[in-house]
């Protein structure tokens, strides 16, 4: 039975906890920027239909990194919304160097 996080303060660290490889957390990176990349082409050429492939490119890139390199089960089927915020605090983290890239 997974544990029963009561808010994301209490998530967060562990959600870190399953981070710990630094080419999973570049792959959550590349991921998250080709999220936002895709938004601002969209945003700027138009193409909304474009937008069904973000699941595939945040999602593929996480678990393939978490699959191949952390050798975890993401955390995105436990705790589906705590996770995704994660993905940008961590995400934040990293450009603001609080967390190694």
């Amino acid at each position: 039975m997974p544990k029963k996080y009561n808010n994301f303060t209490e998530f967060y660290p562990f959600y870190l906890s399953q981070h710990t490889n630094q080419i999973c957390r570049r792959l959550h990176f590349v991921g998250s920027c080709l999220i936002l990349l895709l938004i601002f082409y969209v945003v700027v050429f138009g193409g909304l239909y474009l937008l069904l492939f973000m699941p595939l490119i945040g999602y593929g890139f996480a678990w393939i990194g978490h699959f191949i390199f952390e050798k975890n089960r993401p955390a995105t089927f436990v705790y589906p919304i705590y996770s995704f915020i994660g993905d940008w605090v961590m995400f934040r983290d990293m450009v603001i160097g609080k967390i190694k890239l």
